[in-house]
């Protein structure tokens, strides 16, 4: 059987964007991230994080401080009874121009290819176009956008993740399963 997941951007979805974070003492928890979570684990989907993280490439912070940092932030879900699968990353300055910086597909080919994901199912919440622009380019069928520019091609759109929390709280079984 396949499975439903959905993909998370880190910076700004996961925790607050305070620009380049790679330090557990900077990191923030996005308000409701946790209860927006388990909506989606309710209805059996897996979590994957999608993050472009060129903070590496451009020298500001070192492979081995995102991999504390994310080492750190797997704990804290777990914690709260929340699996992350994988966490999928670039590390690459924008000018590397590589496939796997989204909203090129480079990171999730690997996976989409080998595992058995419902793609028609799946979901993808991001606070960027190119988050958008993935999920699109992935064949991931329904993505949220969070932020303030309504423009942008998504299923749903909000402008926090508290208030996606409260608009799944009462249309998940609508939308979710």
């Amino acid at each position: 059987m396949s499975s439903r997941v959905l993909f998370l951007d880190r910076d700004g979805i996961i925790n607050v964007d305070h620009s380049y974070v790679s330090k557990i003492e900077d990191f923030q928890f996005s308000s409701a991230i946790f209860d927006l979570l388990n909506i989606f684990k309710q209805y059996g989907y897996l979590f994957y994080i999608v993050t472009n993280q060129s903070g590496i490439g451009r020298g500001y912070y070192t492979l081995n401080d995102f991999d504390i940092l994310t080492s750190w932030m797997i704990e804290e879900f777990k914690s709260r009874d929340i699996t992350i699968e994988r966490v999928l990353y670039c590390p690459h300055d924008p000018s590397d121009n590589c496939n796997c910086r989204k909203p090129n597909i480079g990171m999730v080919e690997d996976l989409i290819d080998r595992c058995s994901i419902d793609l028609s199912k799946s979901w993808m919440i991001g606070d960027k176009s190119t988050d958008i622009e993935f999920a699109t380019n992935a064949k991931i069928a329904n993505s949220i956008y969070i932020g303030s520019d309504r423009d942008i091609d998504s299923t749903l759109s909000f402008g926090s993740i508290a208030e996606c929390e409260r608009y799944l709280v009462v249309n998940g079984s609508k939308l979710l399963l």
